[in-house]
């Protein structure tokens, strides 16, 4: 017999590895009713009908809350279920890569054999992280999902906005709109109102800024990195005006990469917003000392450092040296204070998050 999610939970709790959290609890019903729907052995026959699929589900709520540890909880305890859990950004990214194959061949549309391939494969998605900024995404999404939804693929997934704000203000939102009413009719809408922002209670009062760069600065980031993302990692695609920009390592709303992943590459203020858009804690190794002899580095690091800033997304990173030594000579210097300061305030207590 499945043993319900309350009881897991409970388990957890018992062993110290989960806070007693009502509002998670309250939550927990909701997976174990999908579970169950799902666990129900389909019989097929000429003249058998499939059985509806349940309705799927859409939590939402602030950061911190513990979204993505629940859904990680209802994946871990399926059972044999096929299922597949992804961040929604890599998702879309793998649609888009798919689609472009099968318009090789010579399909007109190319979403219907690409939701059938998938469909083939889960009877469950699992998506962290549900969020459209993208307009070839928005434009797409919506036939996607109506032709996932009909061939029997339940979608779980999880989300800072409430659906009415997905894609706002984005260009041609009108068409995007019946997808917002699609997710209403086919998923269980629901928000979690936990008080408590776990991830903030994690690093308060834990060093955020790590140096110089040694082993044990490089053991901290990743022990940081173990406690906020939870797992491993994959990697990221943005897209930004026809150009990707690649993060490492993602996972929890938690972003990875090396100073060089960012400010070694030619990217400029429209990526990092994109960047900063999209996760809630950057973590960022090796930044080096910053001179004239890596001047286009350092103005990519300025701008990074302004757009994560501007966005209150959280940075955790390791340097060569505290923020007021980084960049001691060469042109910028002055204009290098600012960062300086920005890169203080970023690490006390109760900043971003």
């Amino acid at each position: 017999m499945m043993k319900m999610l309350g009881d897991i939970y409970q388990d957890l709790i018992d062993a110290g590895a989960l806070q007693a959290d009502d509002a998670q609890l309250t939550v927990l019903p909701e997976f174990d009713r999908i579970r169950a729907a799902l666990s129900v052995p389909v019989k097929k026959g000429l003249f058998r009908k499939a059985p509806e699929p349940p309705e799927g589900l859409y939590l939402w709520g602030g950061v911190g809350r513990g979204k993505s540890m629940l859904m990680d909880l209802f994946v871990e305890h399926l059972e044999g279920i096929p299922a597949r859990r992804v961040h929604f950004h890599a998702f879309m990214q793998e649609i888009h890569t798919a689609m472009h194959e099968v318009r090789k061949t010579g399909v007109e549309d190319a979403i219907a054999p690409v939701a059938a391939d998938v469909a083939a494969s889960v009877r469950l998605l699992a998506f962290d992280e549900m969020q459209i900024t993208d307009i070839t995404d928005a434009m797409i999404v919506g036939r996607l999902f109506e032709a996932l939804f009909a061939d029997g693929v339940v979608v779980v997934t999880t989300s800072n906005r409430v659906p009415d704000d997905l894609y706002h203000n984005g260009l041609n939102r009108d068409l995007f709109l019946p997808f917002i009413a699609l997710i209403k009719e086919k998923m269980n809408v629901v928000e979690l109102t936990s008080p408590t922002d776990y991830r903030q209670d994690r690093l308060g009062g834990q060093p955020v800024y790590f140096t110089p760069i040694n082993a044990e600065a490089r053991a901290a980031m990743e022990a940081v990195w173990n406690d906020l993302a939870g797992g491993p990692g994959e990697p990221l695609i943005l897209k930004v005006k026809g150009r990707e920009v690649e993060l490492p390592a993602f996972r929890n709303g938690v972003a990875r990469a090396g100073f060089h992943d960012l400010c070694g590459k030619p990217l400029g203020p429209a990526d990092f917003l994109a960047l900063a858009e999209a996760v809630k804690v950057l973590m960022l190794d090796n930044v080096p000392t910053l001179s004239r002899n890596n001047f286009n580095e350092a103005k990519r690091f300025v701008t990074l450092i302004d757009a994560l800033y501007e966005a209150k997304v959280r940075l955790i990173c390791s340097a060569a040296a505290k923020p007021e030594m980084l960049y001691l000579e060469g042109e910028g210097t002055f204009e290098f204070e600012r960062t300086a300061s920005r890169l203080r305030e970023m690490q006390s207590e109760g900043w971003g998050l």
